[in-house]
């Protein structure tokens, strides 16, 4: 078992201790504000539930070794609506790993008495570190059980001064800001128009952000650069829960169940490889900032593997692709609906080969909020001024 401080220590073994944090993660025990029941993630799946009250191989010391280790922890599935030890269908709440913590901490550029707007409390356990750094901090939860259990694991921690806000972290807390920083732990698809004009100019919005065809994140580092924009680079990848109303959803596609014999068809001149099952390699995030509104899914099968494409219906009706890659005979392509899906997703492949398959963090985001609260996020490469050609 490691002891209280060993986060502490252990992300200064990896040199992953953002300057200043020391004293804010050896002073607060993450046992603290850990629940009772954790499920952890063992490199492959979720383990059955670690009891804290238990004993045996899933009990107090299998509970105390997982709360003071560098591991993601499950503490709740299905939005609360799960019963059993086993682990449920979708995490909903969790406790992140302490290397990810660190990280997006060291992102906010914190040196101490800053007000801060936190979205996603949690467990409270980083509304404690940011505490503990001497920041003023407001923290947001949507779920009413995770909220109020928060403030007790605060207050029992000694930190009675951080403001929990039960409510809708999208709109922000307006009555508190505004903020010199927003710190976001769920993954993001829409920037609220909320987080940037509650951040003063020159403050640091720092969230986990993704397009619909991943389902992990980078963190994009905002600097509030003047009312209404926002605009700064990716800089670590990373998978965080999404926000509630943001989770991906495959859009209803009403095409006949014979519509691939009348699509259009194509020869796709790139491999599945090419493009899918490399976790944070940068290939599908990157087709995913130039092709908006994409929903992919993976399909094996005996003889072939299928990539589904859907298209949200953005005005001009939803649109449909499939892409059949097998052994003994030439992939092929079908599309339907007004988008081009297939031909859009190969066409940003071979931009970012051409371009010498740049990393992420080569790439950035600007989000900008007009007069009538209307948002519109603007990827780009290596600078600013280099925006890509599709807006999300």
């Amino acid at each position: 078992m490691t002891a209280p401080d060993g986060i502490a220590r252990f992300l200064a073994d990896v040199d992953a201790l953002p300057d200043g944090w020391k004293g804010a993660f050896e002073g607060v025990d993450r046992a603290d504000f850990a629940p009772d029941r954790i499920w952890a993630w063992d490199g492959s799946q979720y383990t059955t539930v670690i009891d804290r009250t238990q004993t045996g191989s899933h009990g107090r010391d299998t509970w105390d070794e997982a709360v003071q280790g560098n591991n993601a922890l499950v503490t709740q599935w299905d939005d609360g609506n799960h019963t059993g030890d086993e682990p449920g269908n979708n995490p909903s709440s969790s406790a992140s790993m302490p290397s990810a913590v660190a990280s997006m901490l060291g992102d906010l550029d914190i040196t101490g008495g800053e007000n801060v707007l936190e979205v996603g409390t949690g467990t409270g356990y980083t509304a404690a570190l940011l505490a503990a750094r001497g920041c003023r901090v407001t923290t947001i939860e949507l779920d009413t059980d995770l909220a109020e259990q928060a403030r007790k694991n605060l207050a029992q921690a000694g930190h009675q001064d951080v403001i929990v806000v039960t409510g809708d972290g999208t709109l922000g807390h307006s009555e508190h800001g505004p903020y010199d920083r927003v710190h976001v732990t769920a993954g993001v698809r829409h920037t609220p128009a909320a987080w940037i004009e509650q951040t003063r100019p020159g403050g640091v919005i720092v969230m986990p952000w993704g397009t619909d065809y991943s389902t992990y994140d980078w963190t994009a580092a905002l600097t509030v650069t003047d009312p209404g924009r926002a605009s700064g680079p990716f800089t670590t990848p990373l998978a965080f829960m999404k926000l509630r109303s943001q989770r991906a959803r495959y859009p209803k596609s009403p095409f006949p169940s014979d519509w691939t014999a009348t699509a259009r068809m194509s020869e796709p001149d790139i491999d599945i490889t090419d493009i899918t099952g490399a976790l944070y390699e940068p290939a599908e995030f990157v087709i995913g900032l130039h092709v908006p509104h994409c929903v992919p899914r993976l399909v094996h099968g005996a003889e072939s593997t299928n990539l589904w494409l859907y298209g949200a219906d953005t005005g001009r009706g939803p649109s449909i692709a499939v892409a059949a890659f097998g052994d003994g005979y030439d992939p092929q392509a079908r599309e339907a609906g007004p988008r081009h899906l297939w031909a859009e997703v190969q066409a940003a492949y071979h931009r970012w080969d051409d371009a010498g398959k740049p990393n992420t963090d080569r790439f950035g985001l600007t989000v900008t909020v007009d007069e009538d609260g209307r948002v519109e996020q603007r990827p780009w490469y290596e600078t600013p001024d280099r925006e890509l050609p599709f807006r999300h």
